[in-house]
């Protein structure tokens, strides 16, 4: 098993407590709400986690159904959702490249910090484990719809960059093959004291990021994120 797979599948309340911290300054929601208007949609969300972009849309949509190939997640998520009193949710384990929804039923597809995780799960086939993605996002999108892949420009970064080749790749295959724009936003994440901050971006990041954290004595960590979107068109 993977660092990142042991991390999803016997950690998941840890690194929802790591989540809970990002994007204090909530540029994520309008971001999304300016590519898509929310009200009244239906929603699938591929790689939901515990549900972090979940639970930012839950309020505001017709629907949404949250899935993702970690149990243990949506059992985080579908906790997280319940505690917020929202109902119109449902969860489901699936792998991103075939979820069992039928075709054109999604006003809006959105992952988040999910399609990248195939650089880790295959990483001698990750490209096109993430156009397969791609493809059953616009198969399940209705026309007319969007689709919106959102993933890191940098963690401990005040201005976009890549994290490494693969991650530029993905970026370029999204935009000038698959026929995405794109656009980033800063998700800054605030914790509670300089020593959680380090031990948070310890565990999930690394120890190269947790030295970084401690060296600059941040609470904050700055954070980049990509936002790409497509309309799709059948």
């Amino acid at each position: 098993m993977d660092r990142y797979s042991n991390i999803y599948q016997n950690h998941a309340e840890q690194y929802d407590a790591l989540v809970s911290f990002e994007d204090y300054e909530g540029n994520l929601l309008p971001a999304v709400q300016a590519i898509c208007p929310l009200d009244g949609i239906d929603v699938v969300e591929f790689g939901a986690g515990t549900g972090r972009v979940t639970r930012l849309l839950a309020p505001h949509v017709k629907s949404i159904w949250a899935f993702d190939a970690s149990q243990a997640m949506l059992d985080v998520a579908a906790e997280r959702l319940a505690a917020d009193g929202v109902t119109n949710w449902t969860v489901g384990t699936a792998d991103n490249r075939t979820l069992p929804i039928p075709d054109n039923s999604a006003d809006l597809t959105i992952e988040g910090w999910s399609f990248s995780m195939y650089f880790v799960t295959t990483p001698d086939s990750w490209q096109q484990s993430i156009r397969d993605a791609v493809l059953e996002m616009e198969r399940i999108t209705q026309p007319g719809g969007t689709a919106i892949l959102i993933e890191t420009l940098g963690t401990g970064n005040e201005q976009p960059r890549y994290t490494h080749d693969k991650m530029e790749r993905l970026y370029y295959l999204a935009e000038h093959e698959w026929g995405f724009t794109r656009t980033w936003i800063r998700t800054d994440c605030r914790y509670e004291s300089p020593q959680q901050a380090e031990e948070l971006s310890r565990f999930f990041f690394g120890d190269e990021m947790g030295d970084k954290v401690r060296n600059h004595g941040w609470s904050i960590v700055p954070e980049c994120t990509g936002i790409l979107w497509k309309n799709i068109e059948k």
